[in-house]
């Protein structure tokens, strides 16, 4: 019989991690709320201690989002614990999740602990939160690395403190699948305690093996499996929720396990994370990435358009990658636009629609024929913008070989244009010195990515841009035809987060 393997979603906490990917309450709240269309179990909303504003946002998601269970992190110290209750009491389903590192080098290195303090310490803190929430999950941090006899020891006298989910986390990803999965078997052959409790895992990807270690956990008696959309995360990022989730649907007899999923949604809402957080997708990415279900080999063309089982294993509809006959061209008018929005998944409000419609338009004068790819890029980009402080208008460029690229840029403020001039090594980089003059504020480019949406020489092309203003980075996004101008509003968008975040535009 096929055992329900709970999902917990931690984009929200481990994934808003990634500098620059830092989210206001507004976005966690629509992430949390597509988190709940795409039936995750538990939606991990946030650190609450780590700043007010965080607690805010948990709070919010907590009292406005239904369905999933909603979690808030603490470290095992009761003025954490007192903040993550704070945050989510008013959820229909609140959990609070206290973490303490297990290992030696934690408790050495990091704690200045003893074994036997930590457990106590650990005790202490479960107890108490589950004096304030029924409902508490304990991490033994870097557990992978902890000797096993201790690690035995603390999930025993946690459970025995009142937990009832344990995660066995491999923090630093140095766990090899084969490895791991005896460890997720071996702690549940040893530790009759977790009868009484779920057992989760919490899989980092520093050798590219999250995710085959959280399946390697799952097939040993993991109950729990806690992951990110597109696998965003610190460093080199946790697994992902999309490709475990697959790979548990598509290997369903090997597995004999199952999650409760809407997988038709994990395509917008890996989108949504994305445009949100401004972390582009790799084209090669497994289930998600813009070349998942592309076949450019003609032996593969071929036996795709004979039977398209013969070189996919899943169908693009499964994920919510949805194919359509409807092109849209400049002439288009706006039913054809609401239609097509409504076609690949997208109900906007009037005020929403006008600037689509009104960004569209922009597009499709220089673009002849604009695809659904195009269109979702689009949205995403006009759903996702900041309060502007300086609104984009137009551009010139001169640049050669044998020419210093010399650009103009003309942004509005206030409905008042301010238009200026700069040099510098390369056109793109000759616009972001004229920007930053025209704004009289610095920034240093700490990332750029730049790819076309979709395919041929008219291809609508996406910038994502991370700067550093004042010790902090603030992401941007933009699009368009032309990939200096698709720069320069990335460039802009990232000033414009900077500016609402209470900094003042000249």
């Amino acid at each position: 019989m096929s055992r329900k393997i709970y999902v917990f979603d931690t984009t929200l906490r481990d994934g808003e991690q990634v500098p620059g990917a830092k989210l206001n309450r507004k976005q966690k709240l629509e992430i949390a709320t597509q988190l709940a269309k795409l039936g995750v179990d538990i939606i991990e909303a946030g650190f609450p201690c780590s700043s007010p504003e965080d607690l805010k946002a948990v709070a919010a998601v907590a009292e406005q989002v239904r369905g999933p269970i909603i979690a808030g992190l603490a470290r095992a110290v009761q003025a954490d614990i007192d903040q993550a209750w704070q945050a989510v009491q008013k959820s229909e389903r609140p959990r609070l999740h206290v973490f303490l590192g297990s290992s030696d080098i934690h408790l050495q290195k990091k704690l200045h602990r003893d074994r036997n303090s930590a457990i106590e310490m650990a005790v202490t803190a479960v107890k108490y939160a589950k004096s304030l929430c029924p409902d508490v999950e304990y991490s033994t941090e870097d557990a992978s690395r902890t000797d096993f006899d201790y690690l035995c020891r603390v999930i025993e006298a946690a459970i025995a403190a009142g937990a009832t989910t344990i995660n066995v986390p491999d923090t630093v990803g140095y766990a090899i699948p084969e490895e791991f999965g005896a460890l997720i078997r071996r702690l549940k052959e040893t530790v009759p305690a977790l009868d009484r409790a779920v057992l989760s895992v919490h899989c980092h990807n520093d050798l590219g093996l999250a995710v085959s270690n959280s399946l390697a956990a799952i097939r040993n008696g993991a109950q729990q499996v806690e992951c990110t959309i597109n696998g965003i995360g610190e460093r080199a990022g946790n697994a992902s929720l999309e490709e475990i989730v697959m790979a548990l649907r598509t290997r369903s007899a090997l597995f004999e396990a199952h999650t409760d999923i809407v997988t038709p949604e994990i395509f917008k809402t890996s989108r949504m994370v994305s445009r949100l957080m401004n972390i582009p997708v790799q084209p090669n990415k497994a289930v998600v990435g813009a070349n998942a279900f592309s076949h450019s080999s003609g032996v593969h063309q071929d036996g795709i358009l004979k039977d398209r089982t013969t070189y996919e294993i899943m169908r693009p509809e499964d994920v919510g990658i949805r194919q359509h006959s409807i092109i849209l061209t400049a002439r288009s008018g706006r039913a054809a636009l609401r239609h097509k929005l409504e076609e690949i998944g997208y109900k906007l409000e009037d005020e929403q629609f006008q600037r689509v419609h009104q960004r569209f338009i922009n597009v499709a004068d220089r673009k002849k024929e604009i695809s659904s790819e195009d269109l979702a890029s689009i949205v995403e980009i006009e759903l996702s913008k900041v309060r502007e402080t300086f609104t984009f208008q137009d551009l010139q460029i001169m640049s050669g070989n044998t020419l210093m690229p010399l650009a103009s840029v003309c942004l509005l403020k206030d409905g008042e244009r301010k238009v200026d001039a700069a040099t510098g090594n390369g056109p793109v980089n000759a616009v972001f010195n004229c920007i930053e003059r025209i704004m009289e504020k610095e920034g240093t480019l700490r990332d750029f990515d730049l790819k076309a949406v979709t395919m041929g020489k008219d291809a609508l092309g996406e910038a994502m841009v991370r700067v550093e203003i004042d010790g902090t980075i603030y992401s941007g996004i933009g699009t368009s035809p032309d990939i200096i101008e698709a720069s320069a509003r990335a460039y802009v968008n990232a000033f414009n987060r900077f500016f609402a975040h209470g900094h003042n535009g000249n």
